[in-house]
């Protein structure tokens, strides 16, 4: 039964809406304006609204100054909330496995609305627990219509009415990332899914559009009560399954798919990024984190939100994306310390800022020096909140038969050694609601000839940090790393006026067609420290334009980043 009285709006019909999406769009100097249209005020449909995670996505949308476009099942009571919403926020009922309903729905939305902003497709059917020799293909195939092919419909639909600047958000699962006994049907869906996410990204980023995806681990909704309730999950072996030992809040997962459909996200797209507490961290028998007496206080309500600034040490902090992590913690009224080999550089960022953001020259190679600026930060301010790994170095281009081992030590005494060196400073002083922040790269994920030791180094600090995730979970100090791709530093710069690079070909590997900024970077990394992000322990978050998602032959995309050219000129 179609559930929407409206007629059916097939694609075939829009002609115009079609050569919309097609019709590739042109970059140059414009190209620093993608995603940068402003956000409050959007038109934001989610499906699955009525639901545990719905219901989040719904509160935190509508109080962001958006207008919520609910859609959910017939009796789902989804029309009734959007109603306690008021004028203009809309609840529609609709069966996402039916592509006929799809059509219906995205017609109603159109004359009403003529465009929408963002799609966060959350609609989804939850796991049988039925074991394989028990499930018949029509419960393992309405499983893919609900979980794979209605989200396809509903973002293809979307994009015909979307703007450069626009996005989709998957709400995809921890189960489509590790294996499970009896998730057969929703497990392989949201692996499809996450897989939707990335080709999608790919195809349409040279149309300004974003595609990403948020894994949840085990959360308390409606759904796993239910499964409680049948004595099919206990609660209790999850809690000491997740470092953080704790389920996470609905409101947890809505926050990190606000972040992903901002503007602070403009170069992210094609990524996956879990909010599972550290689970995926954790790979040994027995428990990650002691027994828990009843349900902890933070799965039923927020942390009461800091007040007081944060004490933030940042490595590598004096140039390029160091310094734009500096400048974003210091405008959010953050103490920030500025910590670098070249003390000169980083005295002179202290001196751009307002002034109580401290300078210090240090070498993290160098242990003794690590060891002497934690204790001088000890004694000044008695405690750390945020370290954020940035120092980083890479070796000359040579191959792999020119380089020496002291070429290759140096390296990893810097990005590695140096960064372990820093992070076992900082757990000394630092309190429940500290964070660790290393970044990363994408060389760690896909290797770059010849620089054989900087990718490797990568490579070593996330699996630092999904270990730290592991063991530092239970104390309640988070980790993540921030792995981004090309970003126009100076340092880059230099390495295209040396010809030792080349942009063009950069740009076209590169499904957004760009380079990145070091805000981008600055802008992830300062989610990934706040409130916002309490759940998000041991992920590698990649801030690239999709460069990781694309696994075609031949370009990403058709276009040049003439922006980046006048840089480098």
């Amino acid at each position: 039964m179609t559930t929407l009285q409206c007629h059916s709006h097939p694609a075939k019909a829009c002609p115009a809406k079609i050569n919309r999406l097609s019709a590739p769009r042109r970059r140059g100097r414009d190209s620093d304006q993608l995603c940068r249209h402003e956000t409050a005020g959007r038109i934001v449909l989610i499906t699955g609204a009525a639901g545990g995670i719905g219901r989040a996505l719904v509160d935190i949308v509508a109080k962001n100054g958006d207008t919520v476009i609910a859609v959910d099942l017939p009796g789902s009571g989804v029309v009734e909330l959007a109603h306690g919403l008021g004028y203009p926020h809309l609840g529609l009922e609709c069966d996402v496995s039916r592509e006929e309903d799809i059509l219906a729905l995205y017609g109603r939305v159109e004359a009403q609305f003529a465009q929408i902003g963002v799609l966060i497709n959350n609609a989804a059917m939850g796991p049988t627990m039925a074991a394989t020799v028990d499930t018949c293909v029509d419960a393992f195939r309405l499983g893919l219509a609900v979980n794979l092919i209605g989200p396809f419909v509903m973002a293809r639909e979307a994009a015909r009415l979307f703007r450069p600047g626009d996005a989709i958000v998957n709400i995809a699962s921890m189960a489509g990332m590790v294996g499970n006994p009896k998730r057969n049907a929703y497990a392989a869906s949201k692996a499809v899914l996450i897989s939707l996410t990335k080709s999608l990204a790919c195809e349409w980023a040279s149309r300004g559009i974003r595609v990403t995806a948020v894994a949840p681990g085990y959360m308390r909704t409606p759904m796993v009560a239910e499964l409680e309730r049948a004595g099919k999950m206990d609660l209790a072996a999850v809690r000491r399954r997740v470092p953080m030992g704790r389920l996470a809040r609905p409101d947890a997962i809505a926050l990190a798919v606000r972040f992903l459909a901002s503007t602070q996200a403009r170069y992210i797209t094609g990524s996956v990024l879990a909010v599972d507490g550290g689970c995926m961290s954790f790979n040994q028998p027995g428990n990650a984190h002691p027994p828990v007496d009843g349900t902890p206080r933070a799965e039923l309500s927020c942390p009461v939100e800091r007040t007081d600034a944060r004490i933030v040490l940042v490595t590598g902090g004096a140039n390029g994306i160091g310094a734009a992590v500096v400048r974003r913690f210091a405008a959010s009224g953050d103490t920030v310390v500025i910590a670098d080999r070249d003390g000169a550089a980083a005295a002179e960022l202290a001196g751009l800022l307002d002034g109580k953001n401290p300078a210090k020259s240090v070498d993290v190679a160098v242990e003794s020096e690590v060891v002497a600026l934690f204790e001088e930060l000890r004694g000044r301010f008695g405690r750390i909140d945020v370290l954020v790994n940035g120092a980083a170095v890479a070796e000359t281009l040579l191959s792999g038969i020119e380089q020496i081992p002291e070429q290759i030590e140096r390296v990893m005494d810097v990005n590695l050694t140096g960064a372990f060196t820093c992070v076992r400073e900082a757990i000394k002083t630092m309190r429940p609601g500290g964070v660790i922040l290393n970044l990363g790269s994408i060389n760690s994920f896909l290797p770059f000839a010849p620089r054989h030791a900087y990718g490797a180094s990568k490579a070593g600090m996330d699996m630092l940090t999904r270990c730290m995730a592991a063991e530092l979970g239970p104390v309640g100090i988070r980790t993540a790393t921030v792995a981004h791709g090309y970003i126009r530093t100076p340092a880059l710069a230099q390495l295209v006026k040396a010809d030792r690079i080349d942009p063009t070909a950069i740009a076209r590997r590169n499904p957004m067609g760009m380079m990145g900024r070091p805000e981008d970077v600055a802008d992830a990394a300062f989610f990934l420290a706040s409130p916002d992000a309490s759940y998000i322990n041991g992920w590698i978050l990649y801030v690239d334009g999709g460069w990781t998602s694309f696994g075609d032959a031949g370009n990403a995309s058709e276009f040049y980043d003439e922006y980046f050219a006048e840089d480098a000129g």
